[in-house]
Parts: structure tokens; C-alpha cells; sequence
């Protein structure tokens, strides 16, 4: 009994082989952890973002709540290099080369080494100038705390970027548990900092700051060591780092698209949040009251949106490693079933989210997740509850860009997904700056002209798609991809060979 528990025990703990079985249920076992492990990695941001909305003053939580997007650019060209270069190493997994696997992890932490020294260099450089693009002046009574709570994240940034090179090459050898469960205990962390550095220590937002990253950096250190101690393929030797240029290129072909479409992706956001932010300057101007309603609401809604995008996000990220996988292992005809069963599995989680995320939308019910009664008016709850309706409508839209998106990506085709990102930003930019005063010519602050602006995102995400399509058109549809591996035994090789190693 003790010993069949403990087999099963060590089961859960291996890593899913991605080239066989039912696709869906393999998708489906490879997902859970993932999703598990999007919705804790929300919790962490919640927790933040819910202690301070319960503890703090408005100014305080209106400065944490308006440097989400500024926070997410930064990181989001750090993701997007570490799931771009793990797709190579997603490629070695189904090729069953464990040789090209720790190669490929030693090319990753030199590369993720460069890009935290210079985005921190960057971001922190740039932080007044991200302020003053969100509409944020130093006269502002939010001001200082944004600057504080950006300034610290921002120098912890290393912690995030190797946090999340160890998540991406483990699922990319298709463990998804681990980094769950070392998530957990880091949110768990997390959590107990907050109320310590913001309730015992009074150090506010930026109290905040540090329990993210003081937890993140645990997280990262944890999962490293375990790695090396499960997996031998992970301990690089000091050849490993002898790369030849040509290996490097092929981690950067695949990473620098993927991080420039996610950065992007973020710019968009910064760009909503901007038009957002709007509404508070605007409806201030007019009765000569500092208010920070819109930003309250759109803080809180986007937290929310985020969690309720995860199952989506999951699924995409699993099709990602699959997509990689099978590739690598040049099975054609799984790589085509696997897509029609994602999809089937997407429409499934788009009807439960539809249902929660328009429930919960009903009266802003969902904003006393993230703040006091005290910032929680009539004001914000409409502005949270127009937000989030029409996005959660539209997630049908968001889910067919998740697995397009990941789908190409793991088949190495990184053009049109970059393209893709190039035009969510253009929607998204287009309709933010210029729909209120086309809807309400007469007051752009108005109501009608705020809800005209909650569907940037819904808009962004259909002429995605449709720039997707094109690539799934060329290369999943007429099948260019299959051919390519039909007509040939072995694509350009990825393998390094012991000459490369030497050069």
C-alpha cells in the first residue's frame, strides 16, 4: 500500500511525454499544473494589490494599481525571450537529446544574464519617463508611491527573469508540476511578507515591493537547485558555455519575436491604461476634486481579468510545449490532431469563463476582492463592472489567439505571431486615443465614450487573430510545415555538435 502510493507519488513528478498519447488528455495533464500555477502566480499579484487596497490610503493604492502595465512591459519582454528560447530546448525534449537539452539551458542562463543587466539598467533609467507617458505628474498625489513601488520592482527584475527561464525549460522537458509547486510556497511567502513589511515594519508600498521580489528570488534559488538535483541533463559542464554563434541565433530567432510581441502586447496595455487614466483627469477638471476612481477600477479590473484569463493562458502555453515537441519528434499527423483538440478544449473553458466572468461583473461585485469599502463607490464598481463584462464576452476571441499564437511559436515560426502583437498594438492604440471623442464628440469623459474604450482589448485581439489566421492558413492548413517534414528526413539540424562545442 505504502509502496504503491509512493510509485504514484514519484509519477506525478515525471515529466509528461508530449509525443504520445490521446492529445487532449495529455494537453489536458500537462495544462493542470500550469494553470494551477497562473492562478497562484495571480494570487501573488492579488495579495499585493488586496493588502494594500485594504490597509493603505487611495493615493497609495492608486499608485500600485497605475504601474501594472508599466511593470508588465519590463517582464514581458523577459517571459517572452525565456518561452522563445525553450522552444529550442522543447525541440531536444522530443528529439530525446539530452546533450542539445543542457546546452541549450547553459546558452539560456548566459543569455538571461545579459537581458537582466540591461533591462534593469533601462527600466530603472526610464522610470519618471514611464510616469509622465501614463499621464502621471510629480504633483500628482499618487506620484511618489508609484515611483517607490516601480523602483523596487524594477531593481529586483533578475529575480523574475531566472525565475521564469527555470519554469519555461522545465515545461519545456514538459514538467509543469515543479514549478508549481515551488510557486506555491513562494505565494504562500509572499502573502506573510505583505502583512509584515506593510502592518509590523509600516513600510507601505514599497514593503509591498520587497516581499515580491524577496519571494520571487526564493522561488528561483528553490527550483534551480532541484532541477540540478532531478534532472542530469541540467548540469552544465564548463564546454556547455563554448557555443558556436550559430546555436545562439537559433535561441535568439526564436526569443527576441516572442519578447518584442509580448512588450508590445504591454505597450498596448500601457496605452488603454493611459486612455484610462483619462477619466480621473477629465472628470477632475470638473469639479475641481482630485478623484481616483477610473484608476481604482481599472486596477482592480485588470487583476481580475488576469485571473479569469488563466485556464486560456494555460492552454496556450501547454499547446506551446506540445507544438514543440512534436515538432521535434516530426510527427505530422499529431501535431494536426493536437490543434483541433485544443480547440475544442478552449471553446469548453470559454463558456465557464463567460458565465463567472459576467456574474461576477454584475454591480463591480468583484472590485471588494481589492479594495476598502472606503474606495469602493458607485463611481468605480460601473467603471469596473463596463470593464470586465465586455471583455469577459470576448474571450472566445482571446483563446483562438492563445493557441494560434503558441501554436506557430512552437512550430519555430515566429513571423506572424511578432505580427500579430504589431497589429493588438495598433488596435488597441487606435481605439483608446481616438473612440471617446468619436462616441461623445461633446464630453469624451463621458460614460458612454468609457465604455467605447473598454472594447480596445476586444478589438485587439480579433484583428490578431486575423493576422494569425494567415500563418495557420500557410503553414497548419496548407500544411507547408508537414511538408517540411515530410520532404525531409531531419531539419536544419539544432543538434550541437561536438565541433560547435569546441569552436
Amino acid at each position: 500500500m505504502k509502496s504503491s502510493f509512493l510509485t504514484k507519488a514519484k509519477k506525478l513528478f515525471e515529466p509528461v511525454d508530449l509525443t504520445k498519447g490521446k492529445p487532449y488528455k495529455q494537453i489536458l495533464i500537462f495544462m493542470l499544473p500550469i494553470l494551477i500555477s497562473y492562478i497562484f502566480q495571480q494570487v501573488y499579484t492579488i495579495s499585493d494589490a488586496a493588502i494594500v487596497g485594504k490597509y493603505l490610503s487611495a493615493p497609495e493604492v492608486s499608485g500600485v494599481n497605475v504601474v501594472y502595465s508599466l511593470i508588465f512591459i519590463v517582464l514581458q519582454f523577459a517571459f517572452g525571450c525565456s518561452s522563445g528560447f525553450s522552444v529550442v530546448t522543447s525541440n531536444f525534449a522530443g528529439e530525446k537529446n539530452e546533450e542539445g537539452i543542457r546546452k541549450s539551458f547553459a546558452t539560456q542562463l548566459l543569455l538571461s544574464l545579459v537581458i537582466s543587466v540591461i533591462l534593469t539598467i533601462l527600466a530603472v533609467a526610464l522610470i519618471p519617463a514611464l510616469l509622465s507617458y501614463i499621464e502621471l505628474k510629480p504633483t500628482d498625489g499618487d506620484y511618489q508611491y508609484a515611483k517607490l513601488y516601480l523602483l523596487v520592482i524594477y531593481l529586483g527584475l533578475f529575480t523574475q527573469v531566472f525565475y521564469n527561464l527555470m519554469v519555461s525549460v522545465l515545461r519545456s522537458i514538459g514538467d509543469s508540476l515543479t514549478p508549481l509547486l515551488f510557486l506555491i510556497g513562494s505565494t504562500i511567502l509572499n502573502i506573510i511578507l505583505d502583512f509584515v513589511c506593510i502592518l509590523v515594519f509600516k513600510w507601505g508600498v514599497g514593503g509591498a515591493a520587497i516581499a515580491t521580489v524577496f519571494s520571487q528570488f526564493v522561488a528561483f534559488i528553490a527550483c534551480l537547485i532541484y532541477s540540478l538535483v532531478k534532472y542530469p541533463f541540467f548540469r552544465v559542464k564548463l564546454s556547455d558555455f563554448k557555443m558556436s554563434f550559430r546555436f545562439i541565433y537559433e535561441h535568439l530567432k526564436l526569443g527576441l519575436p516572442l519578447a518584442f510581441q509580448f512588450s508590445i502586447l504591454a505597450i498596448g496595455l500601457i496605452t488603454l491604461e493611459k486612455a484610462m487614466v483619462k477619466f480621473d483627469i477629465g472628470n477632475s477638471a470638473m469639479d475641481g476634486v482630485e478623484i481616483f476612481n477610473c484608476k481604482l477600477a481599472y486596477g482592480a479590473a485588470v487583476k481580475f481579468n488576469d485571473f479569469l484569463m488563466c485556464p486560456l493562458s494555460a492552454l496556450g502555453t501547454a499547446c506551446l510545449s506540445y507544438s514543440g515537441q512534436n515538432y521535434g519528434a516530426k510527427d505530422v499527423k499529431r501535431l494536426k490532431d493536437g490543434l483541433k483538440q485544443s480547440l475544442l478544449l478552449m471553446l469548453a473553458i470559454y463558456l465557464i469563463l463567460l458565465v463567472i466572468g459576467v456574474l461576477c461583473s454584475i454591480n463591480g461585485a468583484y472590485t471588494s476582492l481589492f479594495l476598502s469599502s472606503e474606495n469602493n463607490n458607485d463611481r468605480v464598481r460601473f467603471y469596473a463592472s463596463a470593464y470586465m463584462t465586455i471583455d469577459s464576452c470576448m474571450y472566445f476571441s482571446l483563446g483562438l489567439l492563445f493557441i494560434g499564437r503558441n501554436y506557430l511559436q512552437g512550430l519555430g515560426k515566429a513571423l506572424y505571431p511578432f505580427l500579430a502583437g504589431v497589429c493588438e498594438l495598433v488596435a488597441r492604440v487606435l481605439i483608446a486615443e481616438f473612440m471617446p471623442s468619436l462616441v461623445d464628440r461633446a464630453n469624451p469623459y463621458s460614460d458612454k465614450a468609457f465604455v467605447a474604450v473598454c472594447f480596445s482589448d476586444s478589438m485587439a485581439w480579433i484583428l490578431a487573430f486575423i493576422v494569425l489566421m494567415i500563418g495557420i492558413y500557410i503553414y497548419i492548413i496548407r500544411g507547408k510545415v508537414f511538408k517540411e517534414l515530410e520532404m525531409q528526413k531531419e531539419i536544419y539540424p539544432l543538434n550541437p555538435t561536438k565541433k560547435e562545442c569546441k569552436n
